[in-house]
């Protein structure tokens, strides 16, 4: 989809002093030379802030960033998250039109906002307090319909309630986000089946919604004030802390007593055995070790290919440019040494072959090399070209 910016554009754009505070703190997180990472940061504030991204407001960031301005027009134009034309000052509805919600009736809740805000998706509503569109999957499913108002999920809706939500916020009220027919999260309509234990002395609210009704905040605009400015990235190295040592005991084992099995709840120290390992048999063992690893028997390999230059192994079926390379590093140049392998050599190569471990055995080099060497083709060689390693 083709996204422009709007025709009609404000003169100008400037953070707040709190939220340019705290765009500035964002650069720190990176290596110089490397702030422009922070730029889908500074557009989502910049868009918090006026609900929508300007030309000023894109220009602005740019500056901030040291980046032309049509590096962060296309972050700000690829990313559907981002608003280009003027959304409600009081909301913007997002309605999931993907398939749960649709199912569950997404289209009643369009028709919602067609009557009630504008007959089409991001168009303003004549008193300029209201905006929608229709956006993929938001990921609350089990609650379909739902909408996302602001920074919160408001699910299980209906059109009927849709429309309470619209005049509720139009008088300066919050709705309460979450569901709207008395789930606690996602649990069955008819309510919980599973871990119905904790459903007795649970908070009124699940977290989600706690917090919405705790801070006020779904349809904000952000200035910056809402929260202290954090920067925990920063080097605290000089920063002295709790340095009191942890003098607790240790914790007995229930029903355990000292001197006895499970003294404490640590790991028990190891009781020395009193047998003494004998380098020999260290000696031995190691030996042992190496000769195990030791896979098959090593093959008659050569330092370069004969007279007439080396055949072309990117016959066997398999074998791509990086796999010959490595084979010609092995010793191995023509059909006839792989054709006479016996099953032992085939092993050693398989555990040599660096990086491609195991395919003489798999793609069955020995007998491909057997055709190839009598003059004909190995079984599949037509797929060879192009698609090997």
């Amino acid at each position: 989809m083709l996204r422009r910016l709007h025709p009609e554009q404000p003169e100008s754009f400037a953070f707040t002093p709190a939220n340019l505070e705290w765009a500035e703190a964002q650069l720190t997180k990176y290596p110089e030379g490397r702030q422009a990472s922070a730029v889908i940061p500074l557009l989502w504030r910049a868009q918090e802030q006026e609900g929508w991204l300007s030309r000023p407001a894109i220009e602005t960031v740019a500056e901030m960033l040291d980046l032309a301005y049509i590096r962060v027009l296309e972050v700000a134009t690829f990313y559907f998250m981002f608003q280009l034309k003027p959304v409600g000052s009081v909301a913007h509805i997002q309605i999931c039109g993907t398939t749960t919600c649709m199912i569950c009736g997404a289209e009643d809740l369009m028709a919602v906002c067609k009557e009630k805000i504008a007959p089409k998706a991001h168009m303003v509503s004549d008193d300029g307090k209201f905006s929608w569109e229709e956006v993929e999957c938001l990921g609350a499913c089990a609650n379909a319909p739902m909408a996302q108002i602001g920074k919160d999920y408001y699910e299980d809706l209906t059109a009927d309630r849709l429309g309470e939500i619209i005049d509720e916020l139009a008088a300066g009220k919050v709705p309460q986000p979450g569901s709207q027919t008395g789930r606690y999260s996602s649990e069955p309509a008819g309510g919980p089946v599973v871990l119905t234990a904790h459903v007795e002395g649970r908070p009124e609210h699940n977290a989600s919604v706690a917090l919405a009704v705790e801070l006020q905040d779904t349809i904000k605009r952000i200035d910056g004030s809402e929260v202290p400015l954090r920067t925990p990235w920063h080097d605290r190295s000089d920063e002295k802390g709790d340095v009191t040592p942890d003098t607790h005991a240790p914790k007995l084992s229930e029903g355990a007593t000292a001197g006895e099995t499970g003294v404490d709840k640590r790991e028990a120290p190891v009781e020395p055995s009193g047998k003494v390992e004998s380098p020999v048999e260290d000696a031995t063992t190691e030996a042992r070790a190496a000769e195990d690893a030791t896979v098959g028997t090593k093959p008659a390999l050569l330092d370069a290919p004969r007279e007439g230059g080396a055949d072309d192994l990117k016959m066997l079926k398999g074998v791509g440019p990086k796999l010959e390379e490595t084979c010609h590093e092995l010793g191995i140049f023509h059909y006839d040494q792989i054709a006479n392998w016996s099953a032992e050599e085939v092993a050693w190569v398989d555990d040599n072959l660096q990086g491609f471990k195991g395919r003489v055995t798999r793609d069955n080099w020995v007998e491909q090399a057997r055709k190839l060497a009598a003059g004909g083709e190995p079984d599949d060689s037509s797929e060879n070209a192009g698609g090997a390693e």
